[in-house]
């Protein structure tokens, strides 16, 4: 990509995300010495390296792994012996029993239920909230250097403490998982549409349309875990138009560009106005394509 990160200003790249593997790469250090922190890591490990490589990037300079919850689309079990030896996985104190049982368990983990500090100047704010029945974290992340990233997946419902856990951050990275119109339409059983409509799955077009209107992100919003089945980039990003922010949406096949957590904020649209002046999609193939306004 030929937007790879420089200086000192924390960016991140999401992956992949979907339900085959969802990993997000966030850097916090410059090109002499990169910091990166993985939130999530679903991927395999071999894949993971060579999307890092793609950007320019090495899995050995993965420090942290945050993890956001212990579905296999989110911790791929192959990273407990994939990782570099100085990386340390963080996960909620809950998750800890199950990651035990099954195998899961990185042995430099490191638990939390309150807010943390990683090295190179970052500081962690959790949030657990419904997803099945262990929960699920959403992040602030705060960088020393400048910028707030927010990054909420497998949310379940647009809950006031998502809200003001995420309000004004620069950039809001967040699940837009279903078109409800698509998904009634699916072949999927009902009790896995029960579950992922119910409140404690995911989050529709509209609700995280929704939810990114109430948080006010200053920047930037990146849609995470499209369905491939129940969702297309053009409907995740109708609920955006006439907003305040640049739009990214993210796929299963291909990274999205890179994207800046500091900078200037955007002037809010008047009126109902067209879509986001940048909307940008990780998707190469036709069917994916967003158009760009």
């Amino acid at each position: 990509m030929d937007d790879a990160p420089t200086a000192w200003v924390p960016r991140m790249c999401v992956l992949a995300s979907g339900s085959a593997g969802n990993c997000t790469a966030v850097v916090i250090g410059g090109p002499s010495r990169p910091r990166i922190v993985l939130i999530d890591a679903g991927l395999s490990p071999r894949r993971t390296r060579a999307l890092l490589a793609k950007l320019g990037l090495s899995l050995e300079d993965v420090c942290e792994v945050i993890i956001t919850h212990l579905d296999h689309d989110h911790w791929n079990a192959g990273w407990c012996s994939g990782l570099p030896a100085r990386a340390t996985v963080r996960m909620h104190r809950r998750h800890l029993g199950r990651a035990a049982r099954e195998g899961m368990l990185h042995h430099r983990t490191e638990p939390f239920e309150e807010a943390f500090e990683l090295e190179g100047g970052a500081r962690i704010a959790p949030a657990l909230l419904d997803h099945d029945s262990l929960g699920v974290v959403a992040f602030r992340m705060e960088f020393e250097s400048a910028g707030t990233l927010g990054f909420a997946t497998d949310v379940g419902r647009p809950t006031p403490r998502l809200i003001g856990h995420l309000r004004g951050v620069d950039v809001l990275a967040i699940e837009s998982n279903y078109c409800p119109r698509l998904q009634a339409a699916s072949s999927r059983p009902a009790f896995l549409k029960a579950r992922i409509m119910g409140g404690a799955g995911h989050l529709s077009n509209a609700q995280c349309a929704e939810a990114a209107r109430e948080i006010g992100p200053a920047r930037h919003v990146v849609l995470l875990h499209l369905s491939r089945e129940c969702n297309r980039p053009d409907l995740a990003a109708e609920g955006h138009r006439g907003a305040p922010y640049g739009l990214t949406i993210s796929s299963q096949a291909e990274p999205t560009p890179w994207i800046d957590v500091a900078g200037v904020p955007r002037k809010r649209a008047e009126g109902p106005g067209p879509m986001p002046d940048k909307v940008r999609t990780a998707a190469r193939a036709p069917e994916q394509s967003v158009l760009f306004a």
